[in-house]
């Protein structure tokens, strides 16, 4: 391994796009931060959020996607601010998640998740956001987690088993991490593994939106709640994001500053998951991006020089 791509979407066009990086820190924009895939080809909202990117042991990407378009009636896409009746299922309510799956991050299969059709009992979910995919090497299975409520009651994580075709869900949500406090709740859920523990980092809506972090030894939990805030905001942040900096004991820990105008990501950096130091946000430091701005909602997966390079030859052709 030696890049890094990111995965991202933008409000401004609810699409997929992608930047690089051969150090982890400084981030290139591929095909002049336009969409590398519309989200109106691909989502029944006619847009895409919260995108997320895996490589699976075998070296499969697996790209998951929340089905939603904040904007579609301003855009002409639907008569009506939400999918269906704010009142009763939300702020941004949808029911589907687009998952995307490929071997080589040009050439796609994709499926269309509609997942109040999977049972009766979820027939009335309110959201179902922010899918990532990871691997349970107990089960040695694809699974998938995600932000989940039903109509307007609690946001909580769950998760699912996925075929490895990546276009079936085997298996009904299940819960994965319920925020322990009454009135307040949990989404965006990430996880990683470091050295025989699993950490859990999502963002809790308690007072201030940040981001906190649960330990367990298994990848479904049960979960050790922590307290404390990890990032080094003073405002709201959301969907965090770890990934390990290649052939070092360092992690990066991103996360989305949605209360920042304009949009922009934060940083900290880990060596053992207890002290987090703040790298500040893009352009102000260590951490540098060229040629994209606004960009909501990231992650990141390794690559090796030949993928990276493979892909700015796809979308950097004009250059």
């Amino acid at each position: 391994m030696g890049a890094y791509l990111m995965v991202y979407h933008k409000d401004a066009d609810h699409g997929l796009h992608f930047a690089l990086s051969y150090d982890g820190y400084n981030w290139s924009a591929l095909n002049d931060d336009q969409p590398v895939i519309a989200g109106d080809t691909i989502a029944e909202q006619k847009g895409i959020r919260d995108p997320h990117i895996f490589r699976a042991p075998n070296g499969t990407f697996y790209l998951a996607m929340t089905d939603l378009h904040i904007y579609a009636q301003q855009k002409g896409y639907r008569d009506t601010e939400w999918q269906r009746d704010g009142k009763k299922y939300g702020w941004g309510n949808n029911r589907a998640l687009v998952l995307m799956k490929s071997d080589d991050l040009i050439n796609w299969t994709r499926a269309d998740i509609r997942f109040d059709l999977l049972s009766d009992s979820l027939r009335e979910i309110g959201c179902v956001w922010a899918p990532e995919t990871a691997w349970d090497y107990q089960r040695n299975k694809l699974m998938i987690y995600y932000t989940m409520r039903i109509g307007t009651k609690q946001n909580k994580l769950y998760y699912s088993y996925v075929n490895d075709d990546f276009n079936t869900i085997e298996t009904l949500p299940t819960l994965l991490f319920e925020y322990p406090k009454k009135d307040r709740e949990a989404i965006d859920g990430d996880i990683c593994y470091n050295n025989g523990t699993y950490y859990l980092s999502y963002c809790a809506h308690d007072g201030t939106a940040g981001v906190k972090i649960a330990t367990s030894t298994n990848i479904t939990g049960p979960w050790t709640y922590i307290d404390e805030y990890v990032d080094a905001e003073d405002r709201g942040c959301e969907a965090p994001h770890i990934y390990k900096i290649i052939g070092e004991n360092r992690w990066i820990l991103m996360y989305d500053c949605y209360r920042r105008n304009p949009h922009n990501f934060g940083f900290v950096e880990t060596t053992d998951f207890q002290t987090f130091t703040p790298l500040g946000h893009f352009d102000e430091g260590k951490m540098t991006r060229k040629g994209f701005s606004e960009q909501k909602h990231g992650a990141v997966c390794w690559l090796t020089k030949k993928e990276a390079k493979r892909l700015e030859k796809r979308w950097n052709k004009k250059k």
